[in-house]
């Protein structure tokens, strides 16, 4: 008996040190992972069309992988060169550019007028420190680095994989579980809900109203479209923030140079055509899949940039979201039932 006790202690022990090593060991590559695992589920109706025309399961991947390396591909590198092109013009736009000149300078006169005497703070050197900082990351972002090119082709490789032989990788979890399989089946599509729900619903409308946005900036007059027609994609992420992290600053900038119509189409234009694709595109793309508090992910957006950097800015609400799945999971199948 004591012989078995030691022997079930050892498994058991060395399993844990074993899963423990092996959690480190992937430990630099479970973003990449997981964001693999959230592409190839909802690139996964691709794929299911192509197997339905009697694709191979292997060429039925390559072809979605492709499909979605162009797609991916395509615009953010026309982007990425309007934006990195563009990003180096900020830093000289706030020095010496004449259009944001009379902008610096009216927030400079109201900040004179607030501090008391004796105080001094320059804006225009402020802002030049802000600007270079900016300009000085976002190239590095959009620069060619060997990280992220070797992050995207791994994820490129975990997507061909987790469509090539995810069926069997589920069903072998199944099989594992010691729950019963409806149970299985039932978490299982949870989660592939939830996936869907983020990366379709909070990306694409993050897309379309950092276009918009960009498209706005460029009609208007603001310089620099491009660049920040990608912070305002980003920021929309952000409850309570959203792309007036943008357009408020950018209006601002328009009345402050003189030029009232184009910061009133501006707000028009941020206002109704910006600001009602979230309100259209949300029950359409999400569908009611998932229903998390926006301080939820607020705090899951932050807290996800803050640990992994731009790629939290997906992992951090997708996380939450699949957290929020599993509690709701466990309350409406597992919670035992109070019998009154």
């Amino acid at each position: 008996m004591e012989t078995k006790m030691i022997e079930r202690y050892f498994f058991f022990g060395l399993l844990l040190a074993t899963f423990i090593f092996t959690f480190m060991i992937f430990k630099p590559f479970w973003a990449v992972l997981l964001l693999g695992i959230s592409f190839s589920i909802v690139l996964y109706p691709i794929f299911r069309s192509l197997v339905k025309y009697h694709f191979p399961r292997w060429l039925a991947s390559i072809v979605t992988v492709l499909i979605f390396t162009v797609i991916v591909l395509g615009p953010i590198s026309g982007i990425g060169i309007l934006v990195f092109k563009q990003s180096q013009n900020v830093y000289e736009e706030v020095i010496g550019g004449q259009n944001i000149t009379p902008f610096i300078n009216s927030i400079d006169t109201s900040v004179k007028r607030i501090l008391p005497e004796g105080f001094t703070f320059n804006i225009k050197d402020k802002l030049s420190e802000l600007a270079f900082s900016i300009s000085s990351n976002i190239g590095k972002i959009f620069s060619t680095t060997l990280s992220t090119f070797l992050s995207f082709v791994l994820m490129l490789l975990a997507i061909f994989y987790f469509l090539k032989d995810g069926a069997s990788w589920r069903n072998y979890l199944v099989n594992l579980s010691p729950l019963s399989d409806a149970d299985d089946q039932k978490i299982i599509s949870r989660l592939i809900l939830a996936i869907n729900g983020v990366v379709k619903g909070y990306l694409l409308i993050a897309l379309v109203q950092g276009l918009l946005m960009g498209v706005g900036l460029t009609i208007f007059g603001v310089p620099n479209a491009a660049l920040w027609g990608v912070v305002a994609a980003i920021a929309s992420l952000v409850p309570m923030i959203g792309t007036s992290f943008v357009s408020v600053p950018a209006i601002l900038f328009l009345l402050a140079s003189g030029n009232t119509p184009a910061a009133i189409g501006l707000l028009i234009w941020s206002v109704i055509i910006v600001g009602l694709v979230d309100n259209l595109l949300n029950p359409i793309v999400v569908g009611g899949k998932i229903n998390i508090p926006p301080l939820l992910i607020l705090f899951a957006v932050l807290g996800g940039i803050a640990l992994l950097g731009p790629i939290g800015i997906l992992v951090g609400p997708l996380t939450i979201s699949l957290l929020y799945t599993l509690i709701s999971i466990y309350k409406n199948e597992f919670r035992p039932t109070v019998v009154q």
